[in-house]
């Protein structure tokens, strides 16, 4: 379990490669089961009620049983990943700050939230915590400064998902592009793909690195919002948090499929012309 403090890149992949030989992550070959957050709308509204059976699941063009069909009983763990660079300041920061802040107030009993604050370097403090004023403290003290390594710091917001059980909910945002990164991108991808983790990012600002997030909202189910001023960042934040309450979370154990390699996924519900936004897939084994 990763503690209320802060430590930086190197901390969080040494604490991945950990967890990796200690636990079964989501998508590897030993495990049983995998899940899939699912958006249904018809006419740009969400659809309710759906159960198990009202959905269709085919793993690599082979239709799978759904085990469950749930939206609301799984507790939230929802990762803010923020840009804290140089020119993250006066406006910018002061609704940064409320925008977070929404979100936590809108939080249930048993979700969780974390922080991520990136610049030159990426810093986490505090991590997985029920206690949301430690994330409003943290984010209220923090002091913009440096360049931005957006692609570390979407990947430790990643890592800090697979801490718990509950559903991973990234929030990124970001106003520029990465100058000082250590990864690829095409690591974190592949890393997204191995998790079940939803990434949400807002991009703002001249020239932020739109490529990268957006594949990396598409691979994971999410979406990418573009703003060009951080005046309504509120409103999207809250808006990120509705539509994930209005997911489904979809479970199956694979059968007649490989265990190793990238697994196409397509996810339709019965009867109906219902728009479905779901991560194309997934990547299993070693």
């Amino acid at each position: 379990m990763i503690r209320p403090a802060a430590f930086c890149l190197a901390s969080v992949m040494a604490g991945a490669a950990i967890a990796a030989q200690s636990q079964n992550p989501t998508f590897s070959s030993k495990v049983e089961a995998v899940r899939v957050d699912v958006l249904v709308t018809d006419g740009g509204k969400p659809l309710r009620n759906l159960r198990a059976a009202d959905f269709e699941i085919f793993d690599n063009g082979v239709r799978q049983t759904i085990d469950f069909a749930n939206s609301e009983q799984l507790p939230l763990n929802v990762v803010f990943t923020f840009d804290l660079s140089d020119s993250i300041v006066g406006e910018r920061l002061t609704n940064l700050r409320e925008a977070s802040r929404a979100v936590l107030d809108g939080l249930k009993k048993g979700d969780q939230a974390a922080l991520v604050m990136f610049h030159d370097a990426v810093n986490v403090g505090p991590g997985l915590t029920s206690d949301v004023r430690l994330v409003k403290t943290a984010i209220d003290l923090a002091k913009p400064t440096g360049n931005t390594s957006l692609v570390d710091a979407s990947f430790a917001g990643l890592m800090l998902t697979e801490a718990d059980l509950g559903r991973g909910l990234v929030i990124v945002f970001s106003d520029g592009l990465d100058t000082s990164s250590w990864l690829q991108p095409k690591a974190v991808l592949d890393a997204a793909k191995r998790s079940d983790a939803v990434l949400y990012a807002v991009s703002s600002g001249q020239s932020p690195r739109e490529d990268f997030l957006r594949e990396l909202t598409e691979q994971t189910g999410g979406r990418l919002f573009r703003i060009e001023s951080t005046k309504g960042l509120s409103a999207v934040f809250l808006e990120v948090l509705d539509e994930f309450r209005q997911r489904y979370l979809l479970s199956y154990s694979p059968a007649g499929v490989s265990h190793e390699g990238w697994h196409e996924l397509k996810v339709r519900v019965k009867g109906r012309s219902a728009t479905v936004r779901a991560r194309p897939g997934y990547l299993a084994g070693q």
